[in-house]
């Protein structure tokens, strides 16, 4: 006879399985909508891309909500791999700077000088 403890793992294995499902055919259906709305084509570096390679053009969610995929395609936009990964980057790096902003912690890293700086008084003795 089955004990609790292994019920409950029963029940929690089945839960898993049902939302990693749920979760393939979720992309698998935009996936598939937006390889036929757009051309196979990097939105960032206009790499192109063929049935042999297919597999490594994604699909970005805009406002990374994977929920979110109205029929127009309008959140969607599609990257290759290695952008994709950068754009997420960049997302990952923007949270964390505004958590930064939002305590008052100083940002250690970027630029450190004004690439314009002195321009408005250099313009002004040229006139």
């Amino acid at each position: 006879m089955a004990t609790g403890k292994s019920l409950n793992n029963d029940k929690l294995d089945r839960i898993v399985a049902d939302a990693h499902r749920n979760r393939d055919e979720r992309d698998k259906g935009y996936r598939e909508r937006s390889l036929k709305m757009y051309p196979w084509v990097c939105g960032r570096c206009a790499r192109t891309f063929t049935r042999e390679n297919l597999r490594e053009l994604t699909v970005h969610h805009r406002d990374h909500d994977h929920d979110n995929n109205p029929n127009d395609g309008s959140n969607w936009e599609l990257l290759c791999v290695y952008c994709h990964d950068n754009e997420h980057q960049k997302q990952e790096e923007f949270i964390a700077s505004a958590g930064k902003a939002s305590t008052g912690e100083k940002d250690s890293g970027g630029a450190k000088q004004s690439p314009f700086a002195g321009l408005k008084d250099m313009l002004k003795n040229k006139s």
